[in-house]
């Protein structure tokens, strides 16, 4: 963690340099992946042996994109992005926006990563493989094997035969995927006082993911089971993702993430505390009466134990100018 964390000053400018150099090597790994998923989709995918008995279930009309290409990162990516950086004008804890984005961007590029992989390897045809092979409905088949003999634009054949998993599904669970996790911990869904409300804000970014999803099924653009492995794919990686910056949504440091809690461990001995005026602890009681931080820890781990510290760090930051 950087070396000095001051009681309330975590803003943009006072630690943003210190912790995009301590999370260097993270956003180098962060740009490799972005250049490989740009390769893989550079690759022509495998030609599956593709018969004239197959096409019966291939023949499929071809329809635009209800969700065009262009679409999917902007729900997938800004959004999340311009939700996250709202709730940093509000709390003012560059720990959470740094973590946030660094966790949203390697959902989204591993999920794409391993989607256009299997896409690439399965070659599975899409749907409407028939009109992207014979676009004037003509067929032509091997006499032997009956292997289909394409006459088609070869983009829209290469096309055609990246079918499984939907990368649509996946890009989209897996950024509004984490999304939903962020808002469960931001919004303390899981505290046990039952507010359901607070789920059906969580379930947002899910719902929409999944129109996304079931518009693939609709356009013939994918198969049922290729929606359901790419969601299923860009769920898991966002949860992996996300539990790797934030503690889980239950946790009662759920609201803030490991590097910001890690920082107060570390400043524990060396900032003094300030006073905790009564009205400033009346401002956020969730947030005051629920938390509790490390107070103490071995070999880079921390207990988690109720402690002022945290108290004091938010009463500095709402005080402050």
């Amino acid at each position: 963690m950087p070396d000095h964390i001051q009681l309330g000053g975590h803003s943009l400018r006072s630690h943003g340099a210190k912790l995009a150099r301590f999370h260097m090597h993270d956003w180098v790994i962060l740009i490799l992946l972005a250049i490989v998923d740009g390769c893989l989709n550079l690759i022509e995918p495998f030609h599956r042996f593709v018969g004239s008995e197959m096409m019966t279930d291939l023949r499929y009309p071809m329809k635009k994109n209800t969700v065009p290409f262009w679409a999917v990162p902007i729900l997938g990516v800004l959004l999340p992005f311009s939700i996250i950086l709202g709730i940093y004008f509000r709390r003012r804890n560059v720990f959470d926006l740094h973590n946030a984005i660094l966790g949203l961007l390697y959902s989204v590029l591993i999920t794409g990563v391993i989607t256009d992989a299997i896409k690439d390897a399965v070659g599975r045809p899409r749907p409407d493989f028939f009109w992207r092979c014979f676009p004037d409905g003509i067929p032509n088949y091997e006499d032997n094997t009956t292997r289909v003999i394409c006459h088609g634009e070869k983009s829209v054949i290469r096309e055609g035969h990246k079918s499984f998993p939907s990368g649509h599904s996946s890009w989209s669970f897996a950024g509004l995927g984490f999304l939903s996790w962020y808002l469960a911990g931001k919004l303390t869904a899981f505290d046990g006082r039952g507010h359901v409300a607070k789920l059906c804000i969580v379930f947002l970014p899910l719902l929409a993911a999944a129109m996304v999803a079931i518009s693939r099924v609709d356009d013939y653009w994918h198969h049922w089971q290729d929606v359901f492995a790419g969601g299923f794919l860009g769920l898991v990686v966002a949860s992996f993702c996300y539990l790797q910056f934030f503690p889980p949504p239950y946790d009662l440091q759920g609201w803030l993430p490991h590097a910001y809690l890690q920082a107060v461990c570390d400043a524990r001995d060396n900032v003094p505390l300030q006073p905790i005026a009564a009205s400033s602890l009346r401002t956020r009681p969730s947030e005051v009466e629920t938390v509790a931080v490390a107070s103490g820890h071995q070999d880079g781990s921390y207990a988690r134990n109720t402690s002022t510290i945290l108290d004091s760090m938010e009463a500095g930051r709402r005080n402050g100018p």
